[in-house]
């Protein structure tokens, strides 16, 4: 049984455990480097995951109480784009790969964004290779509207992103 939840600063250890390995797996996913982050303190981490109404981190623990996902949501706080919110650093481990655990989280992540007054749009970038990641968002109602050209450069190569949108 897998449990999704909000994630506090008393995780910071087990998020950022999930958050090294995801930059060091699958380096070409995000636009942070694990270069970067492991020199982040615990406080720093814990920062991250300090909740609000327009901002929280999520996290899906399987049976024996592991850590295996995490997605995090933040909404636009300037008041012209308050109405979109964006999904970010969205990873399952490989342990909790093929078992929905990537759906869990971002049906509980629309939920509760849902609950944000105001909110219209739910946006998110993909890494446009990433065809599992695509079919996962596009089963939850996300639609392609652009395509970001060689968005990020890691190690000379380049990789295109997808711009998707959910209209609640």
């Amino acid at each position: 049984m897998m449990e999704i939840r909000i994630l506090n600063k008393s995780d910071a250890q087990l998020y950022q455990e999930v958050r090294l390995s995801a930059l060091q797996i699958n380096p070409e996913a995000f636009g942070s480097t694990y270069e970067r982050e492991v020199n982040f303190s615990l406080d720093t981490v814990a920062e991250r995951l300090e909740t609000t109404n327009d901002k929280f981190v999520l996290g899906a623990f399987n049976e024996n109480n592991l850590l295996v996902g995490i997605v995090t949501f933040m909404r636009e706080s300037n008041m012209k784009t308050s109405h979109k919110g964006n999904v970010f650093g969205m990873y399952v481990a490989p342990e909790g790969r093929g078992q929905g655990v990537g759906k869990l989280l971002m049906r509980k992540l629309i939920e509760r964004a849902k609950s944000c007054e105001g909110l219209e749009q739910i946006k998110l970038t993909v890494v446009s290779d990433n065809i599992s990641a695509k079919k996962l968002y596009m089963s939850l109602g996300f639609k392609v509207y652009g395509v970001e050209r060689n968005a990020l450069k890691f190690n000379g190569l380049y990789c295109d992103e997808d711009l998707m949108v959910l209209h609640m």
